[in-house]
């Protein structure tokens, strides 16, 4: 199961899709430094360095990295967390 990484017109943000349902129903989630979520994949996303927000809805979360952050660097951990819960 492959996980893309999408451009958004935020430059900061990247919107990573699965083809698996995420989260259920029909509600969004989103967690910002200091607070935690109940979905433990929001919450190690939060812990990877250079991470500002994450946003998740159905099957894909925007994730929106600190200014001083590269994507280059920051993408292969956002993808190796997906990978850890089956995505």
């Amino acid at each position: 199961m492959a996980v893309r990484a999408e451009a958004t017109p935020n430059p900061n943000a990247l919107k990573f899709t699965t083809d698996k349902l995420i989260f259920e129903g029909t509600n969004s989630f989103s967690i910002r430094a200091g607070e935690t979520s109940e979905h433990e994949i929001m919450n190690e996303l939060m812990k990877l360095d250079g991470v500002d927000t994450v946003f998740g809805y159905q099957n894909f979360i925007t994730v929106n990295k600190q200014f001083d952050t590269e994507w280059d660097e920051l993408t292969p951990k956002v993808t190796e967390v997906f990978e850890k819960y089956g995505y």
